[in-house]
């Protein structure tokens, strides 16, 4: 594998106009990425990538992030068959996050059984007290 030389970000113009991947990393070497459906659009999840997994997405066109909860480099599919292959990989005005088209293999993104991670929906336009009950 190639190791994949990022732009530097000092000059403003260049990483909002310029044709170079500046990306932003946190200051945990992070960097938010949504993943939305290739076919219907809808938004599957909304995960992390290291330069590691931007990486090996890049290179293998499948889609790779960073779990911070095992802290790391996690190929989506890899244990589950739930394969996420890459039709379209962008990044936003300012580099500081992504946005990855797939089509999800397996018709299940989510862990717990879903085809997408939001499954569940907060209520809104209502006064709320106390607990707020999701569906």
């Amino acid at each position: 594998m190639t190791k994949i030389i990022f732009a530097s970000r000092d000059d403003r113009s260049f990483v909002e106009n310029g044709n170079k991947l500046a990306l932003k990393f946190d200051d945990r070497g992070l960097i938010p990425v949504v993943t939305t459906c290739a076919t219907s659009g809808q938004v599957l999840m909304q995960a992390w990538m290291n330069d590691e997994a931007v990486e090996k997405t890049i290179e293998t066109g499948e889609a790779h992030y960073f779990s911070r909860s095992r802290s790391e480099l996690w190929h989506k599919g890899a244990t589950s068959g739930e394969f996420q292959i890459v039709k379209d990989f962008r990044t936003d005005c300012d580099q500081d996050s992504l946005w990855l088209v797939v089509d999800q293999k397996g018709g299940k993104c989510c862990h717990v059984g879903h085809p997408s991670c939001f499954y569940r929906q907060i209520p809104f336009g209502e006064t709320v007290e106390g607990e707020v009950t999701i569906k």
